[in-house]
C-alpha cells in the first residue's frame, strides 16, 4: 500500500472515530425535535431567532462555535424561527426574538433574554449539560 493511501486510510479512520467527539449542527426547531431530545434525556439549547434582529446576529456566532466545539457535542441546538413558529414561541413562551431556552430533558434550567456575552450564553448552554 502506498504513503497516501495508508495516509488516506488513517485520516478516514480518524474522522470515524472522532465523529461522536463532534458537536451536532444546529436543527431548525420543531416541536417533535425537542420532545424527541427530552424524551432522550438530552441537553437542549432553543434559539429563538430572527434574520432581522441585531441581538440574534450578535448571538448567532457564540452559538454557532458552540456547535462545532467539542465540548457541547451532546448538547442539541435548535434554532426557532421567532417570525413564522407562532405556536411554537407560544407554546414556550417566547415573547421576544433573541431568547435562549436551556433545558435538561424535560426541565427548563434557565433563559436568557437580549444577553450577547459569549461567556454567559456558554454558562447557560453548560448548565443544561449533565
Amino acid at each position: 500500500m502506498s504513503f497516501f493511501r495508508k495516509l488516506s486510510l488513517i485520516a478516514l479512520l480518524g474522522l470515524i472515530y472522532a465523529a461522536p467527539l463532534l458537536a451536532q449542527p444546529i436543527q431548525p426547531f420543531t416541536t417533535a425535535a425537542l420532545k424527541a431530545a427530552q424524551a432522550a434525556g438530552k441537553p437542549v439549547l432553543v434559539d429563538a431567532y430572527a434574520s432581522w434582529c441585531p441581538i440574534c446576529r450578535k448571538q448567532a456566532p457564540t452559538i454557532d462555535a458552540m456547535a462545532t466545539d467539542p465540548a457541547f457535542a451532546k448538547l442539541v441546538i435548535l434554532r426557532l424561527d421567532y417570525d413564522s413558529q407562532s405556536a411554537e414561541k407560544r407554546e414556550l413562551g417566547i415573547v421576544q426574538q433573541s431568547t435562549l431556552i436551556a433545558f435538561d430533558g424535560n426541565k427548563e434550567i434557565g433563559r436568557l433574554v437580549g444577553v450577547t456575552d459569549p461567556d454567559q450564553i456558554k454558562k447557560l448552554a453548560e448548565s443544561a449539560l449533565h
